[in-house]
């Protein structure tokens, strides 16, 4: 049977502006600039021969086509994530970490992670950014990050203040057990660095 889609992207942008009723909004969660959601958006009311949204002054309001299109949109993406979920080796979930282009893995211990959770099959790619987020080709991400992006949770890995490095995930997973022992790994492995590094060092010899 052959299935009559409208493209994907064009889809993803009704559900996440429908969701937020903000083309602005739906913008940063899919990490793409408003005038990008509202171009997708307006190709597939073309495509549908219908009108999604009424666009009025600041505000964006569904239509009662795209009342009624939302239900069955995020059900369809619903079913492909449960899909997926299910294609994975049995005794094993799979953990797809993504990380920047210069952060150093040494500092993760990777090795001791994959020994502490063998039920966990940790793959990393690298370089990776938010754009691999968003199209699924990563569970989460390690991004050099201000830490600001709608539809995910962002933890604060370093120190510093302003931009810094960002364990993100989406908030619709975020919380699922192979992402959870990655998180409390990390933090565990960088409040044990960041202890290290604030002892004092002893300068010269005892007594000198």
């Amino acid at each position: 049977m052959t299935y009559a889609l409208p493209p994907l992207n064009a889809l993803r942008a009704f559900e996440a502006a429908a969701r937020h009723l903000s083309f602005k909004l739906a913008a940063h969660e899919l990490h793409v600039t408003p005038a990008a959601v509202g171009q997708q958006v307006k190709a597939l009311e073309a495509r549908l021969g219908v009108q999604l949204f009424e666009r009025l002054h600041k505000q964006l309001i569904l239509t009662a086509a795209g009342q009624a299109y939302l239900p069955g949109v995020s059900e369809g993406f619903r079913h492909i994530a449960e899909a997926t979920s299910q294609l994975k080796p049995e005794g094993v979930v799979l953990l797809q970490l993504g990380v920047h282009a210069s952060f150093d893995l040494r500092r993760l211990d990777l090795a001791a992670f994959r020994s502490a959770h063998a039920e966990i099959g940790l793959r990393v790619l690298q370089p990776a950014g938010l754009h691999e987020l968003v199209e699924g080709k990563v569970d989460l991400l390690i991004a050099r990050s201000l830490g600001h992006h709608p539809g995910y949770r962002c933890d604060r890995i370093t120190e510093r203040t302003g931009l810094g490095d960002w364990l993100i995930a989406p908030e619709g997973t975020a919380d699922c057990p192979e992402i959870v022992s990655f998180r409390e790994w990390l933090r565990t492995v960088m409040d044990a660095k960041a202890r290290a590094s604030r002892r004092p060092r002893l300068v010269g010899g005892v007594g000198s």
